[in-house]
This record gives structure tokens, sequence and C-alpha cells, in this order.
């Protein structure tokens, strides 16, 4: 596992599972109605998990670079 990869998985790591799980279904190209239906979100909803997802990814990944 790359220096990338493994910095991802650790923050994903570190996100609550809704968010996590929907991230990780996503990237394995799982259909938005199944992610949906493992995540319990209707499949309307799921731009809106997706970006606070990505955020909370995002800012997890600032952290753990900050502290090293």
């Amino acid at each position: 596992m790359d220096d990338e990869t493994s910095e991802r998985e650790l923050a994903l790591r570190k996100l609550p599972l809704i968010y996590s799980l929907a991230l990780r279904l996503r990237d394995a190209g799982v259909a938005p109605e199944v992610i949906g239906e493992y995540v319990g979100i209707e499949e309307t909803a799921l731009c809106g998990v997706f970006r606070i997802a990505e955020a909370k990814l995002l800012a997890a990944r600032s952290l753990a670079r900050t502290r090293g």
C-alpha cells in the first residue's frame, strides 16, 4: 500500500461509519440505490451524504498531517 492510500485509509477509519461506508461503497463502484440501502438513506439524499463525507475526510486527512 502506498503512502497516499494508507493516508486515505487512516482518515476513512476516523469517520463515522455511515460516511466511511458510503465512500467505500461508492469507490468500489456500488450502485447508488444499493449504497442508500446499506446506509439507510434515500438515494435522493446521497449527494449530500457524499459531500459531507468528503468534507469530513478532507478534515481528517488535514488533521492527521498537522499531527505528523
